[in-house]
């Protein structure tokens, strides 16, 4: 029994569902997704209750994994087109800074060259400040993606916490040479 797969998503206000086959095609403010689920699952739209229905075609071991992956890959679609994803990222450092030329995301995080990062057409990408990157879109999965891309172009250190960060990241610092003596 899959807690996740058997509960109904609910269709938010300004949300439309258009489902064609195995494709579902979720349209909002935010924007617009699609996804082809697999077979071993099927997807329901109840107009009464506004509600998107997911039901496994058997008890097989893949077809309980399937139910509960679409049910939630349709809900944070939903919720994409509705709402949207935010990743904040913040750069720790003397000297290190962002800036967006176009649609570049160019860093300075203490290498010799500046980094470029090209930023994907469907995600908003802005600088409130220099030491500050704000990542938006409608697809979760993007929006992770491209962050996660970004802070791996120069990860927090673990002696002086230098590098980007997700905004409210812990970074625990261990202490240097000095410190066994």
């Amino acid at each position: 029994m899959s807690r996740i797969g058997n509960k109904p998503v609910p269709i938010a206000d300004g949300a439309k569902v258009a489902i064609s086959g195995r494709t579902i095609e979720i349209e909002g403010p935010k924007g617009k997704l699609s996804y082809e689920h697999r077979p071993e699952v099927k997807v329901a739209v109840d107009d009464d209750s506004k509600q998107l229905v997911i039901t496994r075609n058997d008890e097989e071991r893949s077809s309980r994994e399937f139910h509960g992956l679409t049910r939630a890959l349709v809900a944070n679609m939903v919720e994409g087109v509705t709402k949207g994803y935010e990743k904040r990222l913040e750069i720790v450092g003397v000297g290190y800074l962002a800036a967006i030329q176009g649609d570049v995301l160019q860093l300075r995080v203490g290498y010799a060259n500046e980094l470029h990062k090209k930023i994907p057409k469907e995600l908003s990408v802005t600088c409130p400040d220099q030491t500050h990157v704000v990542v938006q879109g409608c697809d979760k999965q993007k929006v992770g993606q491209f962050a996660a891309e970004v802070r791996a172009l120069r990860k927090p250190e673990p002696y002086k916490g230098k590098g980007v960060r997700y905004q409210g990241e812990q970074v625990k610092i261990k202490p240097g040479k000095s410190a066994t003596k």
